[in-house]
C-alpha cells in the first residue's frame, strides 16, 4: 500500500500495489502495522457499504461530534465518486478547507481521514457502490450535517448533483 498525504493533515490517499498474475491480482486494502507506520492507530468496528443507482447522486457532508467521531477509510468498489473531506478540527491550520478526489473501480485508490472531518462524495458514473471501514459505532444523535454548497466551504463539485435527500439538501449554513 502507498500512502499519500493530503494537503490536510490526518488524511490521505491509498493506492493498492496490486500483485498480478495469469489470474488477475491481489492486494490488501487493511494493514494494521502499515497503518500505524503512518500514525494511524485506529480499528476499524464497523463496515459500511451504499449504491446509488444514478450518476448525479449527492451523499453528505456527514460526520459524528465528540465522542463519537470516526475515522474513515473509503473505497469506491464499482462506478466513479468524487470523495471531498472538510477539516472541522478548530486547532488545525487546515480547519474549514477541504480536499477531493475521484476513486474509482479502475483506479484502486482509497482515502483515509482521521476523526474531526465531514465527509461526502458525489458519483460520478450510474450504479455506483461504495464501501467504508469506520472507527466509531454510528450513534443517531451525534450526527452533524453540512449543507453541500455551504458558502462556509466553497466546495467545487465537478458535475452537477441531481439527487439528493432533504436532510441534505436543506442543512442551514455551517455555523462555528
Amino acid at each position: 500500500m502507498k500512502f499519500t498525504k493530503t494537503p490536510l493533515a490526518g488524511a490521505f490517499v491509498i493506492d493498492l500495489e496490486k500483485r498480478v498474475d495469469d489470474r488477475g491480482f491481489f492486494a490488501r486494502t487493511w494493514d494494521e502495522n502499515e497503518f500505524k507506520a503512518h500514525g494511524i492507530y485506529r480499528t476499524p468496528v464497523q463496515m459500511n457499504m451504499s449504491y446509488s443507482e444514478k450518476k448525479g447522486t449527492m451523499r453528505g457532508m456527514h460526520y459524528q461530534i465528540s465522542p463519537f467521531e470516526e475515522s474513515k477509510l473509503i473505497r469506491c468498489t464499482r462506478g466513479a465518486i468524487y470523495d471531498v473531506i472538510i477539516d472541522l478540527r478548530r486547532d488545525s491550520p487546515t480547519y474549514k478547507k477541504w480536499f477531493g478526489v475521484e476513486l474509482t473501480q479502475d483506479n484502486y485508490k482509497a482515502l483515509f481521514l482521521s476523526e474531526g472531518f465531514a465527509h461526502g462524495f458525489l458519483t460520478l458514473k450510474d450504479d455506483t457502490e461504495v464501501t467504508y471501514q469506520v472507527s466509531a459505532f454510528y450513534t443517531p444523535g451525534s450526527e452533524r450535517i453540512i449543507r453541500f454548497n455551504d458558502p462556509a466551504f466553497n466546495i467545487s463539485w465537478p458535475i452537477e448533483i441531481t439527487q439528493i435527500t432533504d436532510k441534505d439538501r436543506l442543512q442551514s449554513d455551517f455555523a462555528e
